[in-house]
This record gives structure tokens, C-alpha cells and sequence, in this order.
């Protein structure tokens, strides 16, 4: 097999033209299912690979042509890179000088009691589509795997006003009509229970944020890791969420307390 044909199997192109597979069919039943089960329980997280499956459309496979147009995403794929394997190395990160994208990172797995892995379990709740080059899994993977890094760039917390805005902010960046059906829901949603709160407000703000950003699908994490967080959001044109910072605390403590008013209930 020559080197040509060995980068088109990976990657699914040839002569600057990309493969032709069968395009991802919508399916806004199993989309409603799965978000009325969010919404029941907002940790079920396999219900958002579920819904961003069901309404992505065309969504991956734009994106992924946009990353092979990348100096980036022609080395990840050419390189196959694994970045979870790297985001699991917790020894490694926690070596890490204080204040680096890395060693926060680790600080905020740590702190919220998650894991890498964590997001690759109920990612797989969503039906795998096999008929992609191998290129594309690959990008599909570390777009996975990146998810909580995003949220140290851009300084959103797993709160549900922090997801909520995050996800606007990766709308804005992705055009992904399921992230974007997920945002418009849980944002009329939250506001239909605390109106006061200015929960819009934080959406366009984080949907303004992700406009205004580097895109960071193409970001090269593996080399980002090592620097500090600081220069990586400026180098990635990071905003400041000043209004989810505001309000942020307010709608904790209001969501703590919805939890034990459900508590008692039960």
C-alpha cells in the first residue's frame, strides 16, 4: 500500500476531495425522548450524546472537514493521537507547574470526582457510526475527550447554569443543531423556574463568547497542557463570562435548594 494510500484510508480523503459516506438521518423523536430524560436528571449525561446524535445531522462531518483543513488536524490524524491517554495520566498532570491548563485541569477532575473515561462510557449510549474513515473517529473521540477541557478554558463550572452556558458557547462554535436544541430547551426551562435569574443573559453571553474564540476544535491540547492557563485563553481569544460570574452563585443556591425541596419530597 503507498504512503497516498495509507493517508486516505485514514483520513478519507483523496486529491483534496473528501470520502463520500452516507449522511447522519434526524431523528427528532428520539431527540424529544432523550431530553425529557435530561431534564428529569441532569447527570444522566449518556441523554446528551443521545440528543446531539439524533440532530447533528451534517454537523461532524463539516466540522471534520474544517479540521483536516488544519496544520493541527492533519498531524492529530496523520499522528493518530489519543488524547485521553494523555488526560488519564494523572501523575503526569499533577507534576505539572501550579497554574498551567494541565494542572488545573487535574485540580478540577480531582474536585469534581471525575475521570476521563467518565465521558467515553456515556458517550457510548449513542449508536457509533462505523461507516466513517478513520480520521473522522479520531476527531470525533478528541472532541469528546476535550469536553471538560473547554471548561477550564473558557472558566465555566459544571453548575447547570455553567453547562448550560458552555454548551452555547459550543454551539456557537460547532453550528450542532443538537447542542443547540439542548441549549434552547434547558434555557427556557430554567428560566420558566427562576424567571428573575437572567438565564438568557449567560446563553448569549456564552453563545457571544464562543463567536468571539479561537475555534477550538482545532486547538492542539497536547501542546496547550504545559502552558500557562493564562496565555492558552489569550492565545485562544478567551472572553470573560462576567455574566454567568455574576449570577452563577445565586443560581447555585437556588439549585441546591430545589434539590432538597425534590429530597423531601421523595
Amino acid at each position: 500500500m503507498t504512503t497516498v494510500q495509507s493517508a486516505t484510508n485514514i483520513t478519507g480523503f483523496s486529491a483534496g476531495a473528501p470520502q463520500k459516506y452516507k449522511r447522519k438521518r434526524i431523528e427528532p423523536l428520539k431527540a424529544w425522548r432523550a431530553i425529557k430524560a435530561l431534564i428529569a436528571d441532569k447527570e444522566d449525561t449518556g441523554q446528551v450524546f443521545k440528543i446531539v446524535d439524533a440532530l447533528s445531522g451534517g454537523a461532524d462531518d463539516r466540522m471534520y472537514r474544517r479540521f483536516m483543513t488544519t496544520e493541527t488536524g492533519q498531524r492529530v490524524v496523520a499522528e493518530k493521537r489519543d488524547l485521553i491517554m494523555l488526560l488519564n495520566d494523572r501523575e503526569r498532570l499533577k507534576k505539572l507547574p501550579e497554574g498551567t491548563l494541565g494542572r488545573t485541569y487535574y485540580e478540577f477532575m480531582a474536585e469534581e470526582n471525575l475521570t476521563a473515561d467518565g465521558l467515553v462510557a456515556a458517550s457510548e449510549e449513542a449508536p457509533r457510526r462505523n461507516d466513517r474513515p478513520e480520521g473522522a473517529m479520531i476527531f470525533g473521540d478528541r472532541m469528546r475527550d476535550s469536553h471538560d477541557l473547554w471548561h477550564v478554558t473558557t472558566s465555566y463550572g459544571r453548575d447547570a447554569l455553567g453547562e448550560l452556558s458552555q454548551l452555547a458557547f459550543y454551539y456557537a462554535q460547532t453550528r450542532n443543531r443538537g447542542i443547540g436544541f439542548i441549549v434552547l430547551v434547558g434555557a427556557m426551562n430554567a428560566h420558566k423556574r427562576a424567571p428573575q435569574l437572567g438565564v438568557w443573559r449567560a446563553v448569549r453571553e456564552g453563545y457571544r463568547l464562543g463567536k468571539a474564540a479561537k475555534w477550538l476544535p482545532a486547538a492542539d491540547w497536547e501542546a496547550l497542557l504545559d502552558k500557562p492557563l493564562a496565555e492558552v485563553r489569550q492565545q485562544l481569544g478567551m472572553g470573560v463570562p462576567s455574566v454567568y460570574r455574576e449570577i452563577e452563585p445565586i443560581a447555585s443556591a437556588l439549585e441546591g435548594q430545589m434539590y432538597s425541596e425534590q429530597k423531601k419530597a421523595a
